[in-house]
């Protein structure tokens, strides 16, 4: 009775509040809780034990409480997304930092545990409902009216673009995933391209894609932590798309000076990746950045630009241009989260029924955080500066948005 009392208490104090939460509350004696007029969402208690969720409720009680089976949900995932938003915004709390002990050392074993955890599920899983390219990273939207089809091809476009690829040059994709930017670029660029991933199921799928596409000869693909690619000054341009998230925040000076040694001297750099809205780099509050942490993504740490641009720079890799694409990266999210849910019997007999929640819930709200600026997404392009100082960088941005025009290298001439 103590408990529901408590929670009796909560209610109240909830439908008190001026905004209402579309919600109905049903506990496992019939008692029913409406906390607004037209409830789009019903969650049912089925037992006592469930209330603990909801007495002090975050985002990671909450998620928790769902994906274990300890409460049951009605209605669109955009709907209850937004009912946890409103539920846990009354005990809004501001980011803290991660814990020391929850602090990771981001060793060669511990990465490849937590990549394999996260991206060898199923390769049949992720196909249900990433792309026909197998492209999990943000997409680019021109209009917000494109297919997701269509949006990732931008995006490989636009990343090839930024980098000025021009054919017989060397690119290295740090995190290649399922190959579908080796292949973009070596197909369309004519560059040969090198990707390294620490997912076995990505590898195995990116360079049978190779082999198909007959560009054997211009991409290989590694099993390869990117800290043991070999050599100095190796590669033309690099490119990283998803991947300095699963880096570490003290691994970040160690993970620039890996990309500055095999650069080539005027080179340049692409880094494509979630960053934190706390200029202290501190995870999302609330318990989001907990529920990630134990379900999805083990051991992810989010940089806030000015130290991803600060770590960059510190390596000779000096920034050229910014680019967010935290609406793009929402729109990309709630087209996955549409097309997972579409697919929930074959995706539950792939991955089975509690990785499913995991992922619907990890989907939308990624898609409700972008879109809130919970979390943002940069690029960011850097150059590695010749020795004489003379950078190589376009006087424009137009070959990133026209069809004929190339990018030509500034050439500063001081007359006397």
């Amino acid at each position: 009775m103590f408990f529901e009392a408590r929670l009796e208490s909560a209610l109240q104090h909830w439908q008190r509040q001026p905004e209402n939460i579309p919600l109905r509350l049903e506990l496992w004696n019939g008692r029913q809780f409406d906390l607004s007029p037209t409830p789009r969402v019903t969650i049912r208690l089925p037992s006592r034990s469930a209330l603990l969720a909801f007495l002090a409720p975050t985002l990671s009680r909450l998620a928790e409480a769902y994906i274990e089976g300890k409460i049951e949900i009605q209605g669109a995932v955009r709907d209850t997304i937004e009912v946890a938003d409103q539920l846990t915004r009354r005990r809004q709390s501001a980011p803290t930092p991660v814990p020391f002990w929850r602090r990771t050392s981001h060793t060669r074993r511990a990465d490849a545990d937590a990549i394999q955890y996260h991206y060898d599920v199923s390769n049949d899983f992720y196909q249900l409902w990433l792309d026909r390219r197998m492209v999990y990273s943000c997409a680019y939207f021109r209009t917000g009216d494109e297919d997701i089809h269509t949006a990732q091809e931008q995006k490989l476009d636009h990343i090839c673009r930024k980098l000025m690829l021009k054919p017989g040059e060397q690119l290295l994709d740090i995190g290649c995933g399922w190959g579908a930017l080796a292949v973009w670029a070596a197909h369309n660029y004519g560059v040969h391209v090198t990707g390294i991933t620490l997912s076995r199921n990505q590898y195995e799928h990116a360079r049978a894609w190779a082999e198909r596409e007959g560009l054997a000869d211009r991409i290989e693909i590694r099993l390869q932590d990117y800290r043991d690619v070999p050599g100095r000054e190796v590669f033309d341009k690099i490119v990283s798309v998803g991947m300095f998230e699963h880096v570490g925040l003290r691994k970040l000076p160690n993970y620039f000076a890996t990309v500055s040694r095999l650069l080539r001297d005027g080179g340049w750099v692409m880094n494509h990746g979630i960053t934190s809205m706390d200029p202290d780099s501190r995870e999302v509050g609330r318990g989001g950045g907990e529920f990630i942490d134990r379900y999805v993504f083990p051991q992810g740490e989010l940089p806030h630009l000015a130290l991803a641009i600060r770590e960059m720079s510190r390596q000779g890799l000096e920034v050229t241009d910014v680019e967010s694409l935290r609406a793009h990266y929402a729109q990309t999210l709630w087209h996955w989260t549409t097309r997972l849910e579409q697919q929930q019997q074959l995706a539950e007999a792939h991955a089975g029924s509690k990785r499913y929640r995991v992922w619907l819930l990890y989907l939308a709200g990624c898609a409700w955080g972008f879109e809130h600026g919970w979390i943002s997404i940069h690029q960011i392009l850097a150059h590695k500066t010749k020795r004489n100082g003379v950078s190589g960088a376009p006087w424009t941005r137009e070959h990133l948005y026209s069809e004929t025009a190339t990018a030509t290298p500034a050439r500063v001439r001081i007359s006397t």
